[in-house]
């Protein structure tokens, strides 16, 4: 991909910050102490750094690209013209950062500036312009493929469609024209306001990661203003709603959902939501923050505990331009106990119309009280202790089998990935780490015995990473389990905070900032590496997109999958001909389900969908398209039984579902509620059903062998 999505990640909790005054036509340049930041962060990302990487011309074409990426990432304002005057720096910015002079990126960020103001000028005066739209003409949202403007008629012509598919969808969204013009017409005037707010250190940083995330994807600078929110995030206790924030085109995008936080609490924002719209309070006006900074969108959406805040959100699997939600969310504090590790127990059928409990612990990070371990106390928390004190629970309760859910997990503590995977298997190596230097250390689990003994399995999705993905193949590589789900996220390196201030050759020199950078990368047990190609799940679910267009595979400049001797570990055992079999069982099991048929019916229309690139700006064919998935929905929903709706609004693999419906309940408002916080959803319901099969199958080997050697014979007459 082109362009590396989240450039800044900043989370959601309160703060002040101070504002910016107005710049009006000032020309950006360095100071000198942007000359010594940019000194000092050369020689750590070019000396420190994982991956051995050279500043030269080559590099510096990267550093150009993506620099011009960041700030235009859908060659929406720059000219081919203004490409080509920047085009002897295109190998000159490797001279420029070892001689301390990043001249050359605020003269092109002047330029931006300009042009930016053009195109807000224009897209202003379009508003008084009748719009006509029984016109059949398209808007090509997405300009990867048609690249930077040749000409000034054809960068108009480019925001006379935008502009026109602006007032059509808020038309569609039921606004009347001229509440339509108000709100677009500031839409555009503030985006030349936060233009004029930008200082010479937003300028700085921009280029310092173009440099840093050259190298590689999670390598990064942090001005003192990020670097103090990022301390923020750090925190165990927060303030806000819990989520982190990113950019994706002109919309600010959810990375993710802080475990345990007000957001992962209230279940209906979710990783991928892009942020049309901000409001304060029950009843305040919602402001329009498409094309907003990152930083002054997270200024909005803070604020103290108890207060609401409301937010307008296209939910990751809606076009553009498709029907918003409006989110209202109690701010809060998030504490660890709310991101504790929870249970529960899902019964399926079994054999001779018996029913089989089936346990599912809920893990949404790897957590653990540092200070509390240091420290030795009794109760210090951690995601190994919860997990073994439900296991025990669960056992108790008399289940046969466990689903450990990752979930939306993207990882945590490395400590908690290993002593975790203790509890499923005897002893031994976990995950190797190799340093920049090439020296591999392995991280083992030395406690004796298992916390549970029977069938397992661990159920994943694309935003499981990291810690998440060292357990699953752990527990893979073991042969301990069967991993379910969707391939995951792939980050397979270690990062570390380089604090610059640390290195300012005096007191005087100001606030340097920090680094993150990539110090090491995670092997598998066998050798493999986690990084790039993440864990393959035995049993697949059905996947929207493609896998390589999601997570680190999405990078152009990931570090690759590679490989190292494997560790010495003895394997629990081979699952080969119980997947196999338990896998044929799932596949004819939801050919016959209907809700599984409307999942796979939404992810091949995504599938088809996912590549276009233009919307049309005839209203009747967007009405049409609007009435075409209301009666899909409404249909859907006469056909779903008593027992409602299995998949979730929030559901990575639900393309085009419905949220559940809530019936309000006079005598108990809070009767429904609980009804569909207790219902399983399609994807874990049918993980359970997996394990059940599991159960069934390893307790009988001649059944085992009989439905093996029939898959085996269908297989080869090609009935499979």
């Amino acid at each position: 991909m082109r362009a590396i999505k989240l450039l800044l990640v900043i989370v959601i909790s309160t703060s002040v910050w101070a504002t910016s005054q107005p710049q009006e036509n000032v020309l950006f340049k360095p100071s000198l102490e942007q000359r010594l930041r940019s000194n000092l962060a050369t020689k750590f990302l070019a000396n420190w750094h994982y991956k051995d990487t050279r500043l030269d011309d080559e590099l510096s074409a990267q550093i150009f690209d993506r620099y011009l990426d960041l700030l235009d990432p859908n060659f929406s304002f720059f000219m081919a013209s203004d490409i080509a005057t920047f085009q002897p720096y295109r190998l000159n910015l490797d001279d420029a950062l070892q001689h301390s002079n990043p001249a050359p990126a605020y003269e092109m960020f002047n330029i931006y500036v300009e042009r930016v103001r053009e195109r807000v000028s224009f897209a202003r005066a379009q508003l008084e312009n009748p719009m006509d739209f029984t016109v059949d003409e398209d808007y090509y949202w997405d300009r990867e493929d048609i690249g930077w403007a040749n000409t000034k008629e054809e960068i108009d012509e480019f925001w006379r469609h935008r502009v026109k598919n602006d007032f059509l969808r808020l038309r569609l969204a039921g606004k009347e024209d001229e509440a339509i013009i108000e709100t677009l017409d500031s839409r555009y005037k503030n985006l030349d306001r936060r233009i004029s707010e930008l200082n010479s250190d937003d300028v700085f940083q921009y280029f310092m990661n173009a440099y840093a995330q050259s190298i590689e994807p999670h390598t990064a600078y942090m001005s003192p203003r990020s670097s103090e929110n990022f301390e923020i995030s750090m925190k165990l206790s927060l303030e806000g709603i819990g989520a982190l924030l990113g950019r994706e085109n002109e919309y600010t995008s959810i990375a993710s959902v802080v475990p345990g936080g007000p957001a992962d609490q209230d279940g209906r924002l979710k990783s991928g939501d892009r942020v049309i719209s901000v409001g304060q309070g029950n009843d305040g006006k919602l402001q329009d923050v498409i094309g907003w900074r990152v930083d002054d969108v997270v200024d909005l959406i803070r604020g103290p505990k108890h207060t609401i805040v409301r937010l307008e959100v296209l939910h990751e699997d809606i076009a553009i331009d498709g029907p918003s939600t409006v989110i209202d969310i109690v701010r809060g504090e998030v504490k660890l106990e709310e991101q504790a590790a929870q249970s529960r127990i899902i019964e399926v059928p079994g054999e001779d119309d018996k029913t089989v409990k089936i346990g599912v612990i809920d893990l949404p990070v790897f957590y653990l009280d540092f200070n509390g371990r240091a420290k030795n106390l009794p109760d210090y928390r951690s995601s190994t202790r919860d997990v073994r004190r439900l296991i025990n629970e669960l056992k108790a309760e008399g289940i046969e089998g466990l689903i450990v859910d990752l979930r939306d997990n993207g990882g945590g503590s490395l400590l908690e990935a290993t002593t975790l995977t203790g509890l499923f298997i005897d002893e031994g190596p976990v995950v190797q780490v190799r340093n920049s230097s090439g020296r591999i250390s392995t991280e083992e689990d030395i406690d004796p015995g298992m916390a549970w003994t029977g069938p397992f399995a661990v159920l994943v999705n694309r935003y499981s990473a990291s810690a998440s993905e060292i357990f699953a193949a752990a527990i893979q590589d073991y042969g301990r389990g069967v991993i379910i789900g969707e391939t995951t996220f792939g980050k397979g390196t270690v990062q570390n905070l380089v604090d610059l201030d640390d290195y300012a050759p005096s007191s005087e020199a100001g606030k340097m900032g920090q680094l993150k950078i990539t110090m090491a990368q995670f092997f598998r047990v066998n050798g493999g590496s986690t990084q790039n190609r993440g864990v393959v799940p035995d049993i697949r679910f059905p996947s929207a997109g493609d896998p390589q267009e999601y997570g680190e595979r999405s990078f152009d400049n990931a570090l690759p999958w590679t490989s190292i001797e494997s560790a010495d570990f003895a394997s629990e055992g081979n699952m080969d001909r119980l997947v196999a079999v338990a896998d044929s069982r799932y596949q004819k099991r939801i050919a016959d389900d209907q809700e599984f048929g409307w999942l796979l019916s939404d992810v091949e229309e995504y599938n088809v969908n996912r590549n276009k690139k233009q919307l049309s700006l005839l209203e009747s064919v967007r009405r049409g398209e609007m009435d075409k998935d209301k009666a899909k929905r409404e249909a859907r929903k006469a056909a779903q039984d008593n027992t409602g709706p299995l998949l979730e609004e929030g559901d990575t693999l639900a393309i085009a579902s419905e949220p559940p419906e809530v019936v309000e309940d006079q005598d108990n408002p809070a009767a429904e509620e609980e009804e569909e916080d207790d219902r399983p959803d399609l994807l874990l319901r049918e993980s359970a059903r997996i394990v059940g099969d599991m159960i069934e199958l390893g307790g009988d080997e001649p059944l085992l062998s009989r439905q093996f050697s029939l898959l085996v014979k269908e297989r080869e007459a090609g009935n499979l």
